[in-house]
């Protein structure tokens, strides 16, 4: 395929394609370009929670808000020691414990491998999820953030709050294209010791891949069908779209 027909699939990625050549090499400004990500990845890996920001954006919807830390105590126990990052600290533990009613739903925001993508994407996606869910009338857990977080430590959380359901939203890792994209985790009946497959994933919620209201109706859609089947994971399959058909 020559560049002037890969040239018209630029309108529909990110991806750095039909970019020319000089000599051997590629553009200067190409070259440029492509540092500038790269600086953007590493920058996001290193990105910190706005906890005022998203403590202040949560207050809208009347419900309590929680700020629990992970046992990696800094970034760079959390990027060598992946384990730390899936348990909550003694403090965190002895703090869920004020909050012991049970309820359907625990909504966590997790920093990850970018913290920037949480305070770009969470607050928009809750605006839209949480409506959905209460008109459900599913009881949502308090609010979390949580500081140097893998995806394992959502379970730990929402076991803490008595939920049977759990959704953590989490900085993703940064591709040269995407520093600020969001997954969201999804696990019935969450409990320490599970693995990746108890989990349903929701990838790339950014504002140049998964938007957030389709991103929201597919969580909502996961939601329902895991109560209802009572499962999550390898199990429950996004059939939305073969409704009807």
């Amino acid at each position: 395929m020559d560049k002037v027909s890969l040239t018209s699939l630029r309108e529909f990625t990110a991806a750095r394609i039909a970019i020319g050549r000089v000599g051997n090499s590629i553009p200067l400004n190409e070259s440029l370009k492509f540092k500038l990500a790269h600086a953007h990845a590493r920058d996001a890996v290193y990105s910190v929670l706005d906890v005022d920001r998203l403590t202040e954006g949560l207050k809208m919807f009347n419900l309590p808000i929680l700020h629990v830390h992970s046992k990696a105590s800094n970034r760079a126990k959390y990027l060598k020691r992946p384990d730390r990052g899936r348990q909550l600290n003694d403090e965190s533990i002895e703090a869920l414990k004020n909050y012991t009613v049970e309820s359907d739903i625990a909504i966590i925001l997790a920093d990850g491998l970018s913290a920037e993508a949480i305070n770009e994407n969470a607050i928009g996606l809750l605006e839209i999820l949480i409506p959905m869910l209460s008109a459900v009338k599913l009881k949502i857990a308090p609010l979390c953030l949580v500081e140097q977080g893998r995806v394992a430590v959502g379970d730990d959380i929402a076991f803490g709050l008595s939920a049977k359901f759990s959704i953590l939203l989490i900085g993703e890792r940064p591709g040269l294209s995407s520093p600020d994209s969001m997954g969201a985790y999804l696990t019935y009946n969450p409990k320490p010791g599970l693995t990746d497959e108890s989990r349903n994933c929701i990838s790339n919620i950014r504002s140049q891949g998964l938007t957030h209201k389709p991103a929201a109706d597919k969580i909502f859609y996961l939601v329902q069908e895991a109560f209802r089947r009572k499962l999550s994971g390898v199990g429950l399959k996004d059939n939305a779209g073969l409704l009807g058909q």
